[in-house]
């Protein structure tokens, strides 16, 4: 990497999913659609876990800032694309790129972070159930939360900087929906060894060792509910976990495709498509990972519900009464 005027131009241009202009409105509405389908699905599950004093436990709070970060995490990428097909426009100003990257790295790594100690807790849960309460207290929940946001913040400001000290040339076509920060990299117009290097190492770091972490509470986890010798116990004691493993699952299946289809093809549609799987349906299916097979939430939905529905004909009442 070597330091240069980076101020040769003010803006870069993004990929498009097609050209064809008889595309873009079905291409907007399936996007919105699915933005907003993530949107208001992570908003209902953080207002419920609010809303409901039963649901004031670790679990849940774990789950309620997943959900938050999960709405930022696709808020840094669907707006811009759809004003981008909206106004019939590729460009992308340099600042704004920038801070996309940063963002887009920031609750990412957050996202990580966070299924991570969501898999210590339902290690703890399994592994250690008389002790839950008094190892899961609400000031080591907070600290965890705190730490994940830290380190998620310094991992993304480091990388942003970096980029910053990259000098592009005339080539500023970015082969992808957003500012991807690997792809930003490679368009720098002298050797980017350095910040391929922090990059990797990063990956490394920052997702290897979550990664590791979560497979190894996972395994104590497993070893434990096979000793259980009543098929009920087996049962309730996989039903804690299944939703978030679920949850799991699919953030580095799709993360994974990500990068072995960037690594595998030099085809920037296949890499673009992969992305959306991680950026827009990840975020969207968690709400309905975490709800459609966990009784807590079903139960707290029916209550929300059921105070909603009485409080209407009082209103209603009132109102008709002079």
């Amino acid at each position: 990497m070597e330091p240069g005027n980076n101020t040769q131009f003010s803006e870069f241009f993004l990929l498009r999913f097609s050209e064809d202009p008889e595309f873009q409105p079905l291409i907007f509405g399936f996007f919105l659609s699915m933005y907003l389908i993530a949107v208001f699905g992570n908003l209902l599950i953080i207002l419920v876990t609010i809303s409901d004093s039963h649901l004031h436990t670790p679990m849940y709070f774990f789950l309620s800032n997943l959900s938050f970060v999960d709405i930022c995490f696709t808020s840094t990428t669907i707006p811009n694309m759809l004003w981008n097909i909206q106004t019939q426009s590729k460009v992308i100003t340099y600042d704004g790129c920038i801070v996309q990257v940063y963002f887009y790295i920031f609750f990412a790594g957050l996202d990580d972070f966070l299924l991570t100690v969501m898999a210590y807790d339902r290690f703890v849960a399994v592994c250690h159930p008389l002790h839950y309460t008094v190892i899961m207290n609400p000031r080591l929940c907070g600290v965890l939360v705190l730490v994940s946001w830290m380190m998620s913040a310094m991992n993304s400001l480091s990388q942003s900087l970096m980029v910053l000290q990259l000098t592009f040339c005339t080539e500023v076509e970015i082969p992808h929906f957003f500012c991807e920060l690997n792809q930003v990299v490679q368009l720098a117009c002298f050797n980017t060894f350095l910040n391929d290097t922090v990059m990797y190492l990063a990956s490394m770091l920052l997702a290897g060792r979550p990664f590791a972490g979560i497979l190894y509470s996972y395994s104590k986890t497993v070893s434990v509910v096979r000793r259980i010798s009543s098929p009920q116990g087996k049962f309730k004691a996989f039903s804690t976990c299944a939703s978030h493993l679920s949850g799991i699952l699919l953030f580095y299946c799709t993360s994974l495709g990500v990068y072995l289809s960037s690594a595998a093809t030099h085809n920037s549609h296949s890499s673009t498509t992969a992305s959306v799987m991680y950026t827009v349906v990840t975020p969207m299916l968690n709400p309905f990972i975490y709800s459609l097979r966990n009784i807590d939430i079903k139960r707290a939905l029916k209550r929300v519900y059921g105070i909603i529905g009485i409080k209407r004909p009082t209103v209603l009442g009132q109102m008709k009464c002079p």
